[in-house]
């Protein structure tokens, strides 16, 4: 009984071999033609959204925390909270500054501080930093201290930093000016 159940099923298998190899082959597929510009304004307007978004959560915390950022032509808002006295010099481009800063989310999580990791100095409009915070810097003196909120497409994008900030999320600033060197460039 063993053979015949044996025999049986190898034809059956070979059965199926031959027929399954007589069938025609499925044909190739051709993905639809992409069309650029139409993917263009899918991305702008993808783009447009997350900024509405990202305007909607910036104007809520303004309001929810009353206070009167002045917003940049580039989309960056500073919020000057402890002017520093008129003799101070004005941030320029090329200047380096030195920083005291907090780096939070819109929500109050905490992801950077000069409280644990130090001071910052940078090259304004030169170092790796993020863009809203050199193009802030030019609205502001030695020795302000201010809020600066700045969006994702000048923070850190679509990727975050990969440590403490998520992506797409706008950033909050909180810097005391101390040093001002604008003979730098």
């Amino acid at each position: 009984m063993p053979f015949r159940f044996y025999k049986a099923l190898s034809f059956g298998v070979v059965a199926f071999a031959l027929v399954s190899s007589c069938q025609e082959s499925p044909k190739a597929v051709n993905p639809p033609a992409i069309n650029p510009d139409k993917l263009k304004n899918q991305f702008i307007k993808a783009n447009q959204q997350v900024v509405a978004k990202e305007n909607d959560e910036m104007d809520y915390y303004q309001k929810s925390h009353h206070l009167s950022f002045i917003k940049t032509k580039e989309g960056v808002r500073y919020y000057v909270y402890k002017p520093a006295p008129l003799k101070c010099d004005p941030v320029r481009d090329g200047a380096i500054v030195t920083i005291n800063y907090t780096v939070s989310l819109l929500d109050g999580t905490e992801c950077y501080s000069s409280r644990t990791e130090g001071p910052k100095e940078f090259k304004v409009g030169m170092d790796n930093l993020e863009d809203g915070l050199h193009k802030a810097m030019l609205y502001l003196k030695e020795h302000d201290k201010a809020l600066i909120m700045i969006p994702s497409h000048l923070a850190h994008g679509l990727l975050g930093d990969s440590r403490k900030i998520p992506p797409q999320v706008p950033i909050l600033y909180d810097i005391e000016i101390l040093n001002v060197n604008n003979l730098a460039h």
